[in-house]
């Protein structure tokens, strides 16, 4: 049966990840939605399903068919749609090389820190072209929504199979993987994983006042390990494995944040008013770009109508 095409309800928690995660057990599907941003169409329609009567909104990232590289994701119009539709909670999934020892291939991580390797190829803010706005990101992740992915760690399967409950991940540019002497540098540096997915999403995140917390998927070491090097069948054999795991993980999330007990957490009111606040107290209404500023109306509908 055919999917509507349109949603009334707010969706406030969405999935980001492959699209194997938008079928789970427990969840029906209701919608498959397409909104036109500002920044043009998201990578693929968000499918919208529900899960304990609560809605809940899943994206591919890299879309339907994996079409997109990483540096051409249209994050902005991910992002934007998601909180144009009401998310304030985002789960990202992402495939990461691993830059320890102790973090095996198909071990998960959940990041508390970010390095950035990106080299400004990626849009990255919504706050340019005349309106300006500085936002903190000194903790780029959500603690209060890696909390709860922690307590469910439990719901995973495999040998020996770990979720480490913090760690740093490297973003870099790719498409290509690092060099040898890249990947000791970065380990020098504090790096737990590595990948080419959180930025410039997770700052998107946050200037969109959407809390966010990244769950990443180790495939394998990368090149600084001395047994391997990255090829793309070792990446693709322990991503389907991985790709099990993640849906017995995030359904088990969503259990949660479903719950009238975690509104609060998902509704993500520490960050409310944070960037409006900082858009608002920086360029001058005399110095606001009309476009601009319609653009981040968009996002910020309710607080922004008057310049």
């Amino acid at each position: 049966m055919a999917l509507v095409v349109s949603f009334d309800e707010p969706v406030h928690i969405a999935v980001i990840g492959g699209t194997g995660l938008s079928h789970i057990e427990g969840f029906e599907p209701v919608a498959s939605i397409n909104p036109i941003t500002p920044w043009g169409y998201p990578s693929s329609p968000i499918l919208i399903s529900r899960h304990n009567g609560v809605p809940v909104a899943f994206l591919a990232r890299h879309g339907h068919n994996h079409q997109y590289a990483p540096h051409e994701v249209p994050s902005r119009a991910n992002i934007a749609a998601l909180r144009h539709i009401g998310v304030r909670s985002i789960i990202a999934f992402s495939a990461v090389g691993s830059l320890r020892e102790e973090i095996k291939p198909m071990d998960f991580v959940v990041p508390d820190q970010i390095i950035d390797r990106t080299k400004g190829v990626r849009p990255f803010t919504f706050f340019e072209g005349g309106l300006v706005g500085h936002v903190g990101f000194a903790d780029p992740f959500d603690h209060n929504l890696a909390e709860i992915v922690k307590k469910c760690a439990h719901h995973m399967e495999g040998n020996g199979v770990i979720l480490h409950e913090e760690g740093t991940v490297v973003v870099m540019e790719g498409p290509q993987f690092s060099t040898r002497a890249e990947s000791n540098l970065y380990r020098t540096w504090g790096g737990s994983v590595i990948n080419m997915s959180a930025l410039p999403e997770a700052k998107l995140a946050r200037e969109a006042e959407i809390a966010y917390q990244m769950i990443c998927m180790a495939t394998d070491y990368d090149c600084w390990h001395s047994t391997e090097d990255v090829d793309v069948a070792m990446v693709m054999k322990n991503m389907e494995h991985n790709g099990r795991n993640a849906k017995r993980l995030v359904g088990a999330v969503l259990d949660q944040l479903t719950k009238q007990e975690h509104s609060s957490v998902v509704l993500a009111k520490h960050l409310e008013g944070m960037s409006v606040g900082a858009v608002a107290g920086i360029t001058k209404p005399e110095g606001r770009n009309p476009e601009a500023w319609a653009r981040v109306q968009y996002l910020f509908p309710e607080f922004m109508k008057e310049g």
